[in-house]
Order: C-alpha cells, then sequence, then structure tokens
C-alpha cells in the first residue's frame, strides 16, 4: 500500500472533496463528508464546540494542532488502507491525544463482521487478528458488530502509537437528525467495556496499549442543508 505522508493545507471545504475515494458520489449536500469539512473549517483554528465538549471530561481542554482529511492508515491483509474521515491531533495537559473522527448522516457503519468473515481470504483473517489484538480482545466480536468501527479505532490506537500520543480517541461526529446508528455504536462500546453518552466520550476497559476512549457527539444540522464555498 502506497500511503502517502506529505500533507498541504487547506484552504476551505471544498479541498476535502478531492480527497474522497468516490468524490462524485460522497460530495454532497445533506451527506456526512460535506458537512464534516464544512463543520471543522467553520471551526479552525479550534475545536467544534460540540467536540470539544465530549472529550473535556475525560480528556481535558484540548488544543487542535493539526487535523487531517480522510487520513489513511494501513492495516494487515489488505490491498487498501483504512481511510478515515479526518485524524486530528490535539494537545492535552498530559501530552498529544489522536482523535479518529467518523462523519456520519445517516449512513450505516458498513458491512458486519459476519459479513467480512465470510470471505474466507488468509487477508480478511489476518486484518481481523491484527484488529482485535490492537483492540486488546481476548476473544472475537460478535457477527452482528460493524466492521468500520472496529477498524476505525484501532486505526486511532495506531496512529496514537506511532505518533507517541498519551491516548487514542475514535469520536462518531454525527449531523443525523434521529442519531442514526447510535445503538449500534453502543453496543460496540460496551463490548469494550465503555459507556459513553451522546455528547460524552468513555474509556474503554479492554488491554489496549494505550487508553483508549469512545465517542458520539451531534454537529449542527445547519451544516446538512448548506453548499460548501465554491461548490459548482
Amino acid at each position: 500500500m502506497d500511503v502517502k505522508r506529505i500533507f498541504v493545507p487547506t484552504s476551505g471545504p471544498l479541498d476535502w472533496k478531492r480527497l474522497l475515494a468516490k468524490p462524485e458520489r460522497h460530495w454532497k449536500a445533506g451527506h456526512s463528508a460535506m458537512a464534516l469539512a464544512q463543520c471543522w473549517e467553520e471551526a479552525h483554528p479550534g475545536l467544534p464546540a460540540e467536540v470539544a465538549a465530549a472529550l473535556t471530561m475525560c480528556l481535558g481542554e484540548l488544543d487542535l494542532l493539526l487535523a487531517l482529511p480522510e487520513y489513511k492508515v494501513e492495516l494487515e491483509g489488505g490491498d487498501r488502507p483504512s481511510q478515515t474521515d479526518l485524524m486530528v491531533f490535539a494537545r492535552s495537559r498530559n501530552g498529544l491525544v489522536c482523535i479518529a473522527v467518523e462523519g456520519k448522516v445517516d449512513e450505516p457503519f458498513g458491512p458486519a463482521l459476519g459479513e467480512k468473515r465470510r470471505e474466507c481470504s488468509d487477508g480478511v483473517e489476518k486484518r481481523l487478528e491484527q484488529l482485535h489484538r490492537v483492540l486488546g480482545l481476548s476473544s472475537p466480536l460478535p457477527d452482528d458488530v460493524y466492521y468500520q468501527l472496529v477498524h476505525r479505532t484501532a486505526s486511532a490506537l495506531i496512529t496514537a502509537e506511532k505518533f507517541g500520543a498519551v491516548a487514542a480517541v475514535m469520536l462518531v461526529h454525527s449531523f443525523s437528525k434521529k442519531d442514526s446508528w447510535f445503538p449500534e455504536f453502543d453496543r460496540f462500546a460496551k463490548l469494550l467495556g465503555a459507556a459513553p453518552e451522546r455528547g460524552r466520550a468513555a474509556r474503554a476497559q479492554t488491554a489496549t496499549s494505550l487508553p483508549l476512549f469512545l465517542g458520539w457527539c451531534h454537529g449542527e444540522e445547519r451544516f446538512l442543508e448548506e453548499q460548501a464555498h465554491g461548490q459548482d
């Protein structure tokens, strides 16, 4: 896998579009890619208020250092990396914190683990073994847990280790008017020993190499209606 390690700053939300795997399909008003880009660009140079509020109780005040849209994390057993919607690096009073942000509106979290396991390939088996190991799990997660939640959380930990962070976070930044898929996220979090609430992250209790936090926050719904600046 050839993953670029050179990045350039954005000048606005539209710069995020070209980084998407399928820009013409995903870059639309009312979809998570555009809503996430507009929300974070507007909040710059800080964190969106709802993100800061969700993390403050666990990690204290955070200062945004760097945010990388569509950040790719290499995983074992596959020819494509895990592409995180936004990988955020922030400074806490104890050191660097790495936050893998998953933007959502009403889209599902992709296939379930059972579907991945039925592929019966050596690559999938190797990748799933790595993900369970990174998450500090001694037994396999159930088949009905969503794969995206698993590899996104593992990506946060892998990246945090690589950059010498003191903690890792997987945060769902939802713009859904009905918080679609929160029950599925909540169940996954509980399997890792965490009990987050909407708008408040919680620490997982599995044997991870670094403290791991899982969170869900709700972004402003006005970002669903607005077109990105410069949108054709």
